[in-house]
C-alpha cells in the first residue's frame, strides 16, 4: 500500500509539473516556470473568465521549457524564471520582437517544515551543514534550473557551498525541491520565497541576502511563431493592477 501511494504521488506530481502536451483546443498556450503556478493559474483564470479565451499553461523548469521551444514545441508565450534562458530563446530568434519585458522579481529562501525547529545563521560557515544533521539539502538542479543556479551562487558567495555540496538533493524544478521538504524527505531546501507562500506546511528559516546572488527576474515574451490573437492582450493583463495584486499575494515583486 505504501509503495502504491508513493507511486501515485510521483505520477500526480509529474502530471502537474512536467512540460506536458498542451490542452486540445486552447486559444492561448503558455510555457511558464514552475514557481509561477499559483499566481499564473489565478491570472489565467481571471483572463479566461473576462475574455472567453481558453488558456492552457504548462509548468516546468525554465531550462526544460526553453529547450522544448527550441525544438518546436507549440506555445504562444514564455515566462522564464531567469534572464539567461529567455536570452537563450531570444538568441535563437524565437521571440516576437518588441514583446519581451521583465515581469516580476523574487527572493531566495532557506526553508524547513513547520514542525522542524531548526535555526540557521547563514553568516556562520558551519551552521547550514550542522542543521542538515546528515540529511539532504533540496535545491533545483544547479547546472540548469534557475532556482538551483541562484542557490549555488548564494552558497558560494557566503562560503557555504563546499560544506554542503555532497549533501545536495537536486530536483528537476523548484517546486519538486519544495515538495521534498514539504513531505519531510529533506530537512532543508532552497526555493523562492513565493514557493514557501504556496506551501503552508513549510516556513522560511532564513532569506539569502540579495547581494549574494544575481537578481531574480522573471522575463516574459510572445514567441515568434505564435498566431494567437489573444497573446498581446494577455501580456497587457500581466501588467495590470489586478495581476500585480495577485503577484504580491503570492510572494513576488511586480516590476515596472
Amino acid at each position: 500500500m505504501r509503495r502504491r501511494l508513493v507511486c501515485l504521488l510521483i505520477l500526480s506530481w509529474s502530471a502537474l509539473f512536467a512540460p506536458a502536451v498542451l490542452a486540445q483546443g486552447a486559444d492561448l498556450r503558455i510555457f511558464a516556470a514552475a514557481s509561477m503556478k499559483n499566481a499564473l493559474d489565478a491570472i489565467a483564470a481571471d483572463f479566461q473568465r473576462g475574455t472567453g479565451t481558453r488558456v492552457s499553461v504548462s509548468y516546468a523548469a525554465s531550462s526544460a521549457l526553453a529547450r522544448q521551444i527550441a525544438q518546436g514545441a507549440p506555445a504562444d508565450i514564455f515566462v522564464s524564471a531567469d534572464l539567461d534562458w529567455m536570452d537563450d530563446v531570444e538568441k535563437k530568434a524565437l521571440l516576437r520582437p518588441g514583446t519581451r519585458f521583465n515581469l516580476v522579481g523574487n527572493r531566495l529562501a532557506l526553508i524547513a517544515r513547520n514542525d522542524n525547529p531548526v535555526a540557521v545563521d547563514l553568516a556562520a560557515p558551519g551552521s547550514l551543514a550542522a542543521a542538515l544533521g546528515g540529511g539532504r539539502l533540496a535545491i533545483g538542479e544547479p547546472s540548469s534550473v534557475p532556482a538551483g543556479k541562484y542557490a549555488r551562487a548564494a552558497l558560494e558567495s557566503l562560503g557555504l557551498w563546499a560544506s554542503v555540496e555532497r549533501s545536495l538533493a537536486p530536483a528537476e524544478n523548484v517546486r519538486a525541491a519544495l515538495l521534498l521538504v514539504s513531505r519531510g524527505e529533506a530537512p532543508l531546501g532552497i526555493v523562492y520565497e513565493s514557493d514557501r507562500v504556496a506551501d503552508p506546511l513549510t516556513r522560511v528559516v532564513a532569506l539569502f541576502p540579495d547581494a549574494s546572488h544575481p537578481p531574480i527576474v522573471y522575463p516574459v515574451a510572445i514567441l515568434k511563431e505564435s498566431a494567437a490573437p489573444a497573446a498581446p492582450a494577455f501580456l497587457a493583463a500581466l501588467k495590470a493592477p489586478a495581476a500585480a495584486a495577485i503577484f504580491r499575494r503570492e510572494g513576488f515583486t511586480p516590476l515596472d
